[in-house]
């Protein structure tokens, strides 16, 4: 599982302060969501765009990324623009394409796009472990940090042991049909994947306690800001100031 693909470079952004990454994506994120016209919408994608093309990532994994994401949008353009009560533009037999219903779908596309571009922007070009450290900076309680560190450290555990699982069942001779024997084969693998990530779990906790951990991570490097991080952190913020004041 490749999930830090953006980290490697030298750009400024790379080396932007991760707490200010946080606070920018965050308030961008909330500004973005709450809007509600189409046009600002539109024009907030400026700024992530912007954003990627000074970190210079890779087009093709980044359109690759936001094509993950359409895919489950998709869904949406199934359904609302039938069924959003609303003035009627366009008929097929019985089903009636409402103006209102598209305005609701393309408005969420436009959010969902501008929210995730400004996160691989930000976000992505920061390695896991110094997000988690900058939200200790930035006190968020220590439960969620302890939540956010270890999903991220044994997803590929948990990943690389649901593949063993399903080479093992391969190895027997199971191929997947629509039947009740491969639903019960797949309900089987994911209860063993449930039980086997359990076990691991008391394991690793155990592992810890003979280390003596307390529940708490110490940190022993602090960041400092510099001029980079004030002048983002100055212009997201009065151009999400400016997003709201255009709503």
């Amino acid at each position: 599982m490749q999930v830090e693909e953006f980290v490697l470079g030298n750009s400024w952004v790379h080396r932007l302060d991760p707490r200010v990454k946080i606070v920018v994506t965050l308030v961008f994120s909330v500004v973005v969501a709450l809007n509600s016209h189409l046009e600002v919408t539109a024009i907030s994608m400026i700024l992530p765009f912007a954003l990627i093309i000074c970190a210079r990532l890779d087009f093709g994994k980044v359109m690759l990324r936001l094509a993950i994401v359409n895919g489950f949008i998709l869904f949406l353009w199934l359904f609302l623009p039938f069924t959003t009560p609303g003035e009627t533009v366009y008929s097929i037999g019985p089903l009636s394409i409402q103006k209102e219903g598209v305005y609701q779908a393309l408005l969420i596309t436009l959010k969902s796009n501008s929210i995730i571009l400004m996160v691989i922007a930000l976000l992505s070009t920061s390695r896991i472990f110094t997000l988690v450290h900058a939200m200790s900076h930035l006190w968020v309680p220590d439960k969620l940090v302890h939540l956010f560190f270890f999903c991220f450290r044994y997803i590929h555990v948990i990943h690389e042991e649901y593949h063993r699982l399903v080479n093992a069942m391969k190895m027997r001779g199971f191929k997947p049909k629509t039947n009740m024997h491969t639903y019960r084969a797949y309900s089987y693998l994911v209860g063993m994947l449930l039980i086997r990530s359990f076990n691991r779990s008391k394991r690793i906790l155990q592992a810890m306690k003979c280390r003596g951990f307390k529940r708490r991570f110490y940190i022993l490097h602090h960041y400092e800001m510099k001029r980079f991080d004030y002048a983002l952190a100055g212009s997201s913020l009065a151009f999400s100031i400016l997003l709201m004041v255009a709503r």
